[in-house]
C-alpha cells in the first residue's frame, strides 16, 4: 500500500506528488535477523510442532465449546444490556459522521486524516482490536443501525426482507467486497485521493443496504466485508460465548477459533485476506516495481492481474491440499474439507497482517490522530492533539521490529498448524490421519517459505 505523505509525519511540507510506501519500518534493512536463518528457523518451528501434536495430540481437544473460565454474570448482563448496544451504535454513528466531515468538506491535501482512518486505523488496526475483544464492528456498524432505523420508519422487523436469505450465498458477497476494497488500496489509481474514497464508500453503503432492505439484517452477518474481516479475527478472541447460555466465558483462542463454522465463499474471503497481503508485499519488490516501469501495460492492469494471481494461488493451493488430505486419510465429504480446514488459515493471515503493517500501524497511527484532532485542516485542535509528533520509539530497535515481524509469521503458521491438527484428527480415520494432513502440512510450510521471502525482499 502507498499514501501520500503527510507534513506533519515529517514536519516538513512536502510536494504534493510524493509518494511513500506505508509500512513504516519493514524492508531487509530493518530486519537485523540473516534471511536463511529466518527460513530455517520458521520450517524447523512447524515440522517440529506437527511432530509434537502427531505424538502427543491423538484425540480432539477444541471440539468442547461449553469449556472455558465464566466472567461474572453481571459482565454479561452489562454488555448485553440495551444500552450498552445503542451506546455503541451512537458510538459507531458519531465517529462516522465526524470522519464524514473530513471526507467530505475537508480539503483533497496531504493533511485529511480520511486516508488514515480508512487505510490505518480502520484497515489495519480494526483485525487487532477484534482479535482482543472479539468481532466489534457488527455493534458500530453505521449502516447497521441506519438500516434499523430504516425499518423502525417502515414498521418492518430488521430480521425481515423482501426475500428469505439464500443458503448458497454464503460469505461470497463478502469475498467480493474485500476484494474490492484491496484492489481500492493497493491497486486503483489516485486511491489517496477522497473522490475515490467517496465513491468506493457510496457504492458500498448502497449495495449494503440495499441486501439488508432485500433479505434483512443477517445479510450483514455474511455479506458485509468489513463486518465479515472483524468476525474472521475475532474467533481468535479469548472473550467467547458459551453456547448454552450465552454467557461471556474466557478461553483459549484456539478453541475460539474452532467454533467457526464456514459457510459457502469462506475460503475465497481467507484467499483474498492472505492473498492480497502478499501480494502487498511482493509489489513493493524492487523486481515488480522494475517489470511494472518496463512495460508497456498500464500499471493498473498489470496490478490487477497480480493480485488476482496471488488470491487465485492461495485458493487453489489450499483447496487442493485439503482435497489431497481428504483423498489420503479418506475422510468423509472430500469436497467440504477446504470449507471446514479454512479457520485454519485466520492465524497465518492474522500473522501477515502483522508483519506487514505492525509498523505502519504504530508509526502512522499516531499521526491520524493527530490529524483527526483538525479533520477540515482550518486549525482547530478539536482532540488536543494538534501540532503532537510522531514517537518513533520503535525505529529505535530493528531487533524488535524483526522480533514481532519473523515471530508474528512463524506464531501464525504454528497455530494455523494446531488448529488444522485439531480438525483432522476429528474428522479422519485414526489410522489415517496422519498421512491426510501432509498436504496441508506441505502448503503451510509453502506459505512460510513465501511469507518470509517477500518480508525480507521488499
Amino acid at each position: 500500500m502507498s499514501v501520500r505523505v503527510s507534513a506533519a509525519t515529517t514536519g516538513v511540507t512536502p510536494p504534493t506528488d510524493v509518494i511513500v510506501l506505508a509500512h513504516g519500518i519493514g524492508g531487509r534493512g530493518d530486519l537485523p535477523v540473516p534471511f536463511s536463518l529466518a527460513l530455517v528457523g520458521a520450517v524447523v518451528a512447524l515440522l517440529v510442532s506437527f511432530a509434537i501434536l502427531a505424538w502427543a495430540w491423538r484425540t480432539p481437544h477444541l471440539e468442547d465449546q461449553e469449556r472455558g473460565v465464566a466472567l461474572p454474570a453481571g459482565v454479561t448482563r452489562v454488555v448485553d444490556a440495551a444500552a450498552t448496544r445503542i451506546g455503541l451504535r451512537l458510538l459507531g454513528l458519531a465517529a462516522t459522521a465526524y470522519v464524514l466531515v473530513s471526507a467530505v468538506l475537508g480539503p483533497d491535501l496531504l493533511v485529511n486524516p480520511t486516508f488514515g482512518v480508512v487505510y490505518v486505523l480502520f484497515w489495519v488496526g480494526m483485525p487487532l482490536v477484534s482479535a482482543v475483544l472479539g468481532p466489534i464492528w457488527p455493534l458500530l456498524n453505521p449502516l447497521r443501525t441506519l438500516h434499523l432505523l430504516l425499518t423502525r420508519a417502515l414498521r418492518t422487523r430488521p430480521e425481515e426482507g423482501l426475500l428469505p436469505l439464500p443458503p448458497g450465498l454464503g460469505y461470497w458477497p463478502a469475498a467480493l467486497g474485500l476484494f474490492a476494497f484491496v484492489w481500492l488500496e493497493l491497486v486503483a489509481p489516485e486511491n489517496t485521493t477522497l473522490p475515490i474514497i467517496r465513491v468506493w464508500f457510496a457504492v458500498y453503503a448502497v449495495v449494503m443496504l440495499m441486501g439488508a432492505l432485500v433479505y434483512g439484517s443477517r445479510f450483514f452477518d455474511r455479506g458485509d466485508p468489513f463486518e465479515v474481516y472483524s468476525q474472521v479475527f475475532g474467533h481468535l478472541s479469548p472473550l467467547a460465548r458459551r453456547p448454552s447460555d450465552g454467557r461471556l466465558v474466557l478461553r483459549s483462542p484456539l478453541r475460539h477459533l474452532a467454533s467457526l463454522r464456514p459457510g459457502p465463499g469462506f475460503v475465497a474471503v481467507v484467499s483474498v485476506l492472505l492473498g492480497s497481503t502478499a501480494f502487498d508485499g511482493f509489489s513493493q519488490s524492487v523486481g515488480w516495481v522494475g517489470f511494472v516501469q518496463g512495460s508497456a501495460l498500464p500499471e493498473v492492469l498489470l496490478g490487477t492481474a497480480a493480485l488476482t494471481g496471488f488470491v487465485l494461488v492461495v485458493a487453489g493451493s489450499f483447496t487442493l491440499a485439503s482435497v489431497l488430505s481428504g483423498g489420503l486419510a479418506g475422510g468423509p465429504g472430500t469436497r467440504e474439507l477446504p470449507r471446514r480446514f479454512a479457520a485454519s488459515v485466520v492465524p497465518i493471515v492474522l500473522g501477515y497482517l502483522i508483519a506487514h503493517y505492525f509498523t505502519l500501524l504504530v508509526l502512522e497511527g499516531q499521526n491520524t490522530f493527530t490529524l483527526l484532532s483538525d479533520p477540515l485542516a482550518n486549525g482547530a485542535n478539536l482532540l488536543g492533539l494538534s501540532g503532537r509528533a510522531v514517537d518513533p520509539w520503535i525505529a529505535d530497535s530493528p531487533p524488535a521490529v524483526a522480533a514481532i515481524k519473523v515471530g508474528a509469521v512463524v506464531l501464525g503458521h504454528v497455530i494455523g498448524v494446531v488448529a488444522a491438527h485439531d480438525r483432522a484428527v476429528a474428522l479422519f480415520p485414526r489410522r489415517t490421519e496422519l498421512l491426510g494432513q501432509l498436504p496441508l502440512l506441505v502448503v503451510m510450510v509453502g506459505y512460510t517459505l513465501g511469507g518470509l521471502t517477500l518480508l525480507f525482499a521488499t
